[in-house]
C-alpha cells in the first residue's frame, strides 16, 4: 500500500514524545522502506512518522521473487524436516516468550500474505495481534505490514507460504471489488477473526492454497488460469464471510457514477488524459471527482492512471517484439523515458527489460529458507 504526498497534507502532522502512552493507543497505517506512520486512537489528528527501525529495530524489507510475472506471485512450503539441527535451534527459540519484540526478525513486503499450517504450531504477529496457529489454520498479512513468525512448539513444523501482488488481479470486470481490498482504513490482517472463527472460511481457503501449490508446482497448460480463478475464490470468501463489515467501508454507487471515467481512461492510454476533461464527463468538479474517485476505487486517479498505463505496457513488452522499450513507453501515454522507467520499476521492482527476459527463463519451484 501506497501512501501518497496528499495523505500527509490531509493530516496535522504534530511533533509528539515517542512514549509508550501513544503506542498503546495508535495503529500503524503505513510502512515503507524505514518510515512508519501511526496515528493515535483517542485523537485521530495526533500522529506520529518515526524510522521503522526505532519501532522494530530488526525489521527487513523483504523483496519477493516471483515464480511467474505474470501471476505476481511465490508460494513454497517450508519444513522444519529439511532444516539443519542448527537452523532448527535458531528458529524455534525455546525461551520465545521471555524474549522482547526488539529481539526479534520483523520483516515486511508490498506483496498479501497467507499462511497455511499442516503440522505442527506455529505463532505468528502483527501489530498488537498474537495468532496461535495449528493445522489447519490460515493467517493473512497486508501489503506492506509488518509481521513476524516463530516455531513456538516442540515437533515438526509444515506450513505453506504464498505471497501475492494482488494490483496484478484487477481488470475492468473485478474493478468494483478493488476498493474493497485496497487497505486503505484498515489492512487486511483484521480479516483474520473470519479464519478464527469461520470454520467454513477455514477449511475452503486451505484447500484454495493447497490447489494453487499444487498447479504452480505441476505447471499443467492452463495453470495460470487456474491459479488466477482460485485467488479470487480466496478474495470472494473474503469479501462473503466478512460479518464485521471490515472491507465494506465505500459506496459501491460511487463506482457506477464514475464508470464513464473509467473507460474514457481505459480507451485512451496513449493520450494526454486531463483531469478537468474527465471530470465533465461525469458532471464533477475537479475538486469533487478527485475526492470521489480516491473514495471509490481506493488509489487516487493519478495512481490509477499510471496502474493501466503500465499493465498496458506490460501487455506490449510480451507481445510485441517488434517494438522498442521508447515505443512501449509513447504507446501507454509516457512520452518521457526516465518518468517511464520510474513508473515500471515502482509496480514491478525491474526494468521493463528485466521482466521481458524473466518469461524466458524456466519456471522453477521456490525453495525456503527458514
Amino acid at each position: 500500500m501506497l501512501i501518497s504526498s496528499s495523505f500527509y497534507s490531509r493530516m496535522r502532522l504534530q511533533s509528539i514524545a515517542f512514549s509508550t502512552h501513544f503506542l498503546r493507543y495508535s495503529v500503524i497505517v503505513y510502512v515503507q522502506k524505514d518510515v512508519c506512520v501511526m496515528i493515535s486512537l483517542r485523537d485521530p489528528v495526533a500522529t506520529l512518522c518515526i524510522r521503522s527501525s526505532i519501532m522494530y529495530p530488526e525489521m527487513r524489507h523483504e523483496q519477493v521473487v516471483y515464480q511467474n510475472p505474470f501471476l505476481a506471485m511465490r508460494i513454497w512450503q517450508i519444513d522444519s524436516e529439511d532444516l539443519t539441527p542448527e537452523a532448527i535451534r535458531l528458529w524455534k527459540e525455546q525461551d520465545w516468550k521471555q524474549k522482547k519484540f526488539s529481539d526479534w526478525h520483523w520483516h515486511y513486503h508490498e506483496e498479501v500474505e497467507l499462511l497455511l499450517i499442516l503440522k505442527g504450531e506455529l505463532t505468528a504477529f502483527v501489530r498488537e495481534e498474537q495468532l496461535v496457529l495449528r493445522k489447519g489454520d490460515v493467517a493473512l498479512f497486508g501489503s506492506s505490514e509488518p509481521h513476524m513468525t516463530m516455531h513456538t512448539k516442540d515437533g515438526n513444523l509444515s506450513y505453506i507460504v504464498f505471497q501475492i501482488d494482488l494490483r496484478k488481479y484487477w481488470d475492468l470486470s473485478t474493478l468494483n471489488s478493488m476498493q474493497h481490498f485496497s487497505e486503505v482504513i484498515r489492512p487486511l490482517s483484521s480479516l483474520n477473526y473470519i479464519y478464527r472463527d469461520n470454520r467454513d472460511a477455514r477449511s475452503q481457503t486451505a484447500a484454495l492454497i493447497r490447489e494453487i501449490y499444487k498447479e504452480m508446482n505441476e505447471t499443467q497448460i492452463g495453470y495460470e488460469l487456474a491459479v488466477s480463478a482460485r485467488i479470487k475464490n480466496i478474495l470472494l470468501l473474503l469479501l462473503r464471510y466478512d460479518t464485521q463489515l471490515k472491507l465494506n467501508y465505500n459506496d459501491n454507487r460511487l463506482l457506477g457514477r464514475l464508470q464513464p471515467a473509467v473507460d474514457y481512461v481505459e480507451q485512451n492510454l496513449s493520450e494526454k488524459l486531463s483531469v478537468s476533461e474527465i471530470s465533465s464527463l461525469v458532471n464533477m468538479s475537479y475538486t469533487h471527482f478527485i475526492k470521489t474517485f480516491k473514495k471509490a476505487v481506493g488509489m487516487s486517479f493519478t495512481d490509477f492512471v499510471v496502474y493501466k498505463r503500465i499493465k498496458k505496457a506490460e501487455q506490449q513488452l510480451l507481445t510485441n517484439d517488434d517494438l522498442s522499450i521508447a515505443e512501449v513507453a509513447e504507446s501507454v501515454g509516457i512520452s518521457n523515458i526516465g518518468h517511464f522507467y520510474d513508473m515500471f520499476r515502482r509496480y514491478n521492482d525491474c526494468s521493463p527489460k528485466q521482466f521481458k527476459d524473466r518469461l524466458r527463463v524456466p519456471i522453477v519451484n521456490a525453495e525456503a529458507e527458514a
